[in-house]
């Protein structure tokens, strides 16, 4: 493991008021502190009661460590989500392993996230299976540069519809926008 990120989180949206205290990101040998930004900002967007950061599932089946999961009250998988690069095969074998649950890829732009649907179709993925969200990247990209080893985000407001994304990351307000693609 390379370094820990402590990001203390505070809610003023109503409907995300019971986001967690703090939590700490990894980033494991390999990744960029990009993939640490993607993970943060994929669970702000996601956040629900009883996600999880990098759970080992303990499933044999499935060989793969999701970014972010969350298990319904049944203990069944409900949400994956992948943020950053991740192979054809590997969401392929996510679609058939995880078959009830919600699978989402978090990328950094549109530009990322075409490409990924243009490999998706091209390995002829089943369609409909999968959800792709795409980042504003001028965002993206200064938060990247401002992550320090602790820090500090309150929430205002994430929307799906219309895509809506509101929050002040150590001391700077950040207003952007993302795009959901169907694929």
């Amino acid at each position: 493991m390379s370094a820990k990120y402590s990001f203390n989180l505070t809610s003023e949206d109503r409907r995300r008021a019971d986001l967690p205290r703090k939590i700490l990101i990894a980033q494991h040998d390999g990744e960029t502190v990009a993939h640490v930004t993607l993970r943060l900002l994929a669970f702000l967007i996601f956040w629900r009661p009883r996600l999880q950061l990098e759970t080992n599932l303990h499933q044999d089946d499935i060989p793969f460590v999701p970014d972010l999961a969350q298990f319904d009250y049944q203990s069944r998988l409900a949400l994956w989500v992948e943020c950053g690069e991740c192979t054809t095969a590997k969401l392929d074998k996510l679609a058939v392993k995880c078959h009830d649950a919600e699978i989402w890829v978090v990328r950094r732009s549109l530009t990322e996230v075409e490409q990924l649907a243009h490999a998706m179709r091209k390995a002829d993925l089943r369609e409909d299976r999968y959800s792709l969200l795409a980042l504003d990247p001028e965002m993206f990209n200064e938060v990247c540069g401002l992550v320090q080893q602790r820090n500090s985000v309150t929430l205002y407001a994430c929307e799906f519809d219309p895509p809506k994304f509101q929050f002040d990351f150590n001391g700077l307000w950040f207003d952007a926008e993302f795009r959901v693609l169907r694929f």
